[in-house]
């Protein structure tokens, strides 16, 4: 099968991959903001977010969405490391036009991923996981808490300097890997004429940023909060 075969095939499963992670990322930001508006509008989208059998379908599609995308990814590192055999130890310097992001890919996505593995633990583990395994309530900074209250969790965590800064450093990654890897999908699914191109570069450095901040305005806004 050629999707799996070629290298051309390869790319573009990785980019419909990152299009739709890409999309949840946008829900993700929209979800967080309404958190520092309204604490019970973001605990009543976490309450329809539970342990219902939609959520739990829509996680399984995220969960093997993030590995398809970061299988493909390293199957494409390696293949091109293979390619470029010993000049991958030549001194390197990046070609005129070539985007830092471009050639930090990689390096990026492992950033990226290492710190979801950090979000996971503090918020999916103990809220949709907990559901799951029958435990409504759980225990967050010696309090108990339900693990619908979203809110506690933003306060809690987004109350430690150390994980806040943490978080602000994800969001510079992210905001690297996305404004490379949004036009660099649209490019590889067939939009890659010389206009559009260069206005879909403008718009996933928009788009990056507008996702990024909005993650980083949460997180800032409820540490903030925890010291004023």
């Amino acid at each position: 099968m050629w999707l799996l075969n070629s290298s051309i095939g390869r790319k573009l499963i990785m980019s419909l991959s990152g299009i739709f992670l890409i999309l949840f990322l946008l829900f993700h930001a929209s979800m967080n903001v309404a958190a520092v508006f309204s604490e019970e509008a973001y605990n009543a989208i976490c309450g329809f977010l539970g342990a219902n059998w939609y959520a739990v379908a829509g996680t399984l599609v995220l969960a093997a969405g993030f590995m398809i995308h970061i299988v493909y990814a390293i199957w494409l590192t390696l293949q091109n490391r293979r390619a470029r055999g010993r000049k991958r130890y030549a001194v390197n310097v990046r070609p005129k036009g070539v985007e830092w992001a471009s050639q930090n890919m990689f390096v990026l996505g492992l950033i990226v991923l290492c710190f979801l593995g950090l979000h996971f633990t503090q918020f999916w583990y103990k809220m949709m996981f907990a559901e799951l395994t029958g435990h409504h309530e759980v225990e967050l900074g010696g309090a108990i808490v339900s693990a619908h209250d979203g809110a506690a969790f933003i306060r809690y965590y987004f109350s430690n300097i150390i994980v806040v800064a943490l978080y602000l450093v994800w969001y510079a990654a992210l905001w690297f890997h996305l404004t490379h890897g949004f036009w660099s999908a649209l490019q590889t699914v067939g939009w890659n004429n010389t206009v559009w191109l260069k206005r879909w570069q403008v718009i996933a450095n928009i788009f990056a940023t507008l996702i990024c901040a909005a993650f980083a305005f949460v997180t800032v806004f409820f540490y903030l909060e925890s010291i004023l």
